[in-house]
């Protein structure tokens, strides 16, 4: 039996490119059902789109990452093709994505933009993406090199176990994280990037949503990185304690008196609040291993790519 293939379209006011983009996609991959969720759109984008061929649906709540909640609740498939609905991104490489997911049983493909065109990716977006890629690299672990690409294909189980709990486009940076942090298997397509079509406006802000997706990334340090993170402020907290407390301590040793009263209460209280700091990171740690153990056995529970979906016989117990 051929996989079912989704290609999966959030869209706002891109009436302009969106029937490009359907029939690009139809005629890359013509086994696939190519789904447009329209999300606000004043320009008339749900016409283009289902007049293209594309099943038009709609997500009411503003933002990338609620549609893509929304995508990834309503639609069953044995691949999803996750693209932009801006005409950027190249459909021929469409099919060598869904292959190399399927073939090498993958969770994640995603596209790395390559590109000369000034206009296609700014230099100061460039910089932005490989600062965020590198941060994210760092603190959990290496296997992405082009963390905002809005062009990836992933397997039934990645879809139907990812938490989706952005509203924007900080969305990437959770796919990213997700996949890192469950060590799934992924892989990268190099694919060309264009500029958007005329007439086409970018809804991406840059300093808007870089700091946006900045704020992602803290938070999800905090969130799943807990020792590390509070670990790192109980040291500064320390630092800045034993900054205060020694000018204190080298007064008394020579005249046995503590005449700064309010500078030896402040080093005090900086030295319990490094101490609650480091509790907090070591509970936390146990509370956030916890929590990857369940997304893992929810991960599990489903069937890997290339597999067929099994259901479970009435008054039987699952194998």
């Amino acid at each position: 039996m051929s996989a079912r293939v989704a290609v999966l379209v959030p869209c706002h006011n891109e009436a302009v490119a969106i029937p490009g983009v359907v029939a690009g996609f139809r005629a890359a991959v013509p086994q696939a059902t190519i789904y447009v969720y329209d999300n606000n759109s004043t320009d008339g984008t749900p016409e283009a789109a289902a007049a293209a061929g594309a099943v038009v649906r709609t997500e009411r709540r503003q933002g990338k990452g609620n549609v893509v909640r929304r995508m990834f609740a309503d639609i069953e498939a044995d691949a999803y093709l996750l693209v932009d609905g801006d005409g950027t991104y190249d459909p021929a490489a469409a099919p060598d994505m869904v292959r190399v997911l399927l073939e090498e049983r993958l969770d994640m493909v995603t596209a790395v933009r390559v590109t000369e065109a000034a206009g296609a990716y700014r230099p100061g977006h460039r910089l932005g993406n490989r600062v965020l890629t590198g941060m994210v690299r760092l603190v959990f672990g290496d296997g992405i090199t082009d963390m905002l690409s809005g062009y990836r294909c992933f397997s039934r189980r990645f879809v139907k176990s990812f938490p989706a709990l952005s509203e924007g486009f900080e969305t990437e940076t959770e796919f990213t994280v997700h996949a890192l942090e469950l060590r799934l298997p992924v892989a990268e397509v190099r694919t060309p990037y264009a500029e958007r079509p005329a007439g086409s406006a970018s809804k991406l802000r840059t300093y808007r949503d870089g700091w946006r997706i900045l704020r992602t990334i803290v938070s999800l340090v905090q969130r799943e990185r807990p020792l590390a993170f509070f670990g790192l402020t109980a040291g500064a907290l320390l630092v800045l304690s034993a900054g205060l407390f020694a000018p204190v301590l080298a007064t008394y040793l020579t005249t046995g008196l503590v005449p700064r009263m309010p500078t030896f209460l402040a080093s005090v209280a900086l030295l319990v609040l490094a101490s609650l700091s480091l509790a907090c990171g070591l509970i936390l740690h146990t509370v956030t291993r916890g929590r990857i153990e369940a997304k893992r056995i929810a991960y599990l529970s489903l069937p890997p790519p290339g597999e067929p979906i099994r259901p479970v016989p009435r008054g039987t117990d699952a194998p």
